[in-house]
């Protein structure tokens, strides 16, 4: 859909939009924007929103192509929106048994979320707790996702809001709760945390397998497996602290770990409140 910006340099040149299928993250939508730089998108003139995953983009419609292909190396998907209707139209999205998937990855998630914060206490674990944080998170996104979808922008963008205020809280607790037990480091049950990391790495592969047959639109292959990797690094992060702790005697792989994804937490809800008000400021 192309619209006309009355400010800038950009005044007289169209702006399209474009959904983006597979991106997980701020960092993956910093790396969309540098490659639409690369073809020579001036960096005022490309914005991906972690958000609501779309990108705006400020150009000649006669260099979209040239574009399009430079952005395509980036490996994800990305679909012209022609209107606000295409907007919230998708394959995947109209298809019942994508919500059922999302279903099973929301009760997967936070059942073991609960499990797994239960263990944390019983082992005294920082990173068993923050690791069971961010599988309850996981499981709420998921869940505000499946109600969002086939939202407009602006409700998108207020369901994203929620999510990142809500991942900014928990990082919060965890930052919090840490920094209290870095002052009386008593090492925790490195067995019980070695197992329940594990038992998480299972957890998120069984979460995906309902998703896998999902290929295109906002749940293809590449998403799936970002998100996949992305909480496998914290499970085995968790391993190996367990490991370390148990080598070592000591609490500090124990915090060392917890501090870290309280970080991912803090980096992930900025990230996404900000350009959810954007979004907002957009739809407005």
């Amino acid at each position: 859909m192309a619209n006309t910006d009355s400010a800038g340099s950009t005044a007289d040149i169209p702006s399209f939009r474009y959904r983006v299928s597979g991106m997980d993250c701020a960092k993956d939508a910093a790396q969309i924007e540098r490659a639409a730089q690369s073809a020579g998108v001036a960096p005022d003139a490309v914005k991906v929103s972690a958000a609501t995953h779309i990108m705006t983009l400020k150009a000649p419609e006669a260099r979209l192509p040239e574009i399009e292909k430079a952005v395509e190396t980036t490996g994800y998907g990305f679909d012209r929106i022609e209107s606000d209707e295409d907007l919230q139209q998708g394959a995947a999205h109209q298809d019942p048994a994508y919500r059922r998937a999302l279903w099973i990855v929301v009760i997967l998630n936070v059942g073991y979320g609960v499990i797994e914060m239960v263990g944390g206490f019983i082992s005294g674990s920082q990173a068993v707790k923050a690791d069971a944080l961010d599988f309850i998170g996981d499981g709420a996104i998921t869940f505000l996702g499946l109600l969002a979808i086939g939202w407009s922008l602006a409700w998108r963008a207020r369901s994203a809001l929620i999510q990142g205020i809500f991942l900014g809280l928990l990082g919060l607790g965890v930052l919090g709760t840490t920094i209290m037990r870095a002052f009386e480091p008593t090492p925790p049950d490195a067995t019980l945390m070695g197992i329940l990391g594990l038992i998480a790495l299972v957890i998120n592969v069984i979460s995906v397998l309902p998703l896998l047959k999902f290929r295109k639109g906002d749940a293809n292959m590449r998403a799936v497996w970002l998100f996949s990797r992305n909480d496998a690094i914290g499970n085995a992060a968790v391993v190996i602290a367990a490991g370390l702790v148990f080598w070592l005697g000591g609490a500090w792989p124990d915090l060392i770990v917890a501090f870290g994804i309280a970080g991912l937490f803090l980096h992930s809800s900025w990230a996404i409140i900000r350009d959810a008000r954007s979004d907002l400021k957009v739809a407005a």
